[in-house]
């Protein structure tokens, strides 16, 4: 079987943050899978894709940094923000994906990465960023 799979991905940005307000602010950003095959007849394809845990190193609490301040975070594989996804480990899960690929331009798959920034966290004024690295294996 031969088959190539391209990911893509869509930044997750919370926007201005009150840091005296106890209410999460939720967002969400985009992880794409796209594979295709060469193959003259239909291949099933199947892969996992994982996330980082970015400038933390953990999957409790991701941390977007600025200066030597830091607001927690984390990302999740469901709305209700219950399943954390990370690499599998830490008590964290992979979103995992299987479907039929025709010979042809390949499909294309969307997930979303569901974020949340816990309310009342009192920082200074700054950008924070974190990098998260996606890794799809197939």
């Amino acid at each position: 079987m031969l088959c190539t799979c391209i990911t893509s991905a869509t930044g997750v940005s919370f926007g201005s943050y009150d840091p005296l307000s106890s209410a999460n602010v939720d967002s969400a950003g985009y992880v794409g899978v796209t594979c295709l095959t060469l193959n003259l007849t239909p291949v099933t394809t199947a892969y996992t894709i994982a996330l980082s845990a970015g400038n933390s190193g953990s999957f409790g609490s991701r941390r977007l940094n600025f200066g030597g301040n830091h607001l927690s975070y984390n990302l999740y594989t469901d709305s209700s923000r219950a399943t954390v996804w990370g690499d599998g480990t830490g008590s964290s899960s992979v979103v995992s994906d299987s479907y039929t690929l025709a010979p042809g331009p390949g499909e294309n798959r969307s997930y979303t990465a569901y974020a949340r920034l816990p309310g009342h966290q009192n920082v200074p004024i700054g950008v924070y960023i974190d990098l998260i690295v996606v890794t799809v294996t197939y």
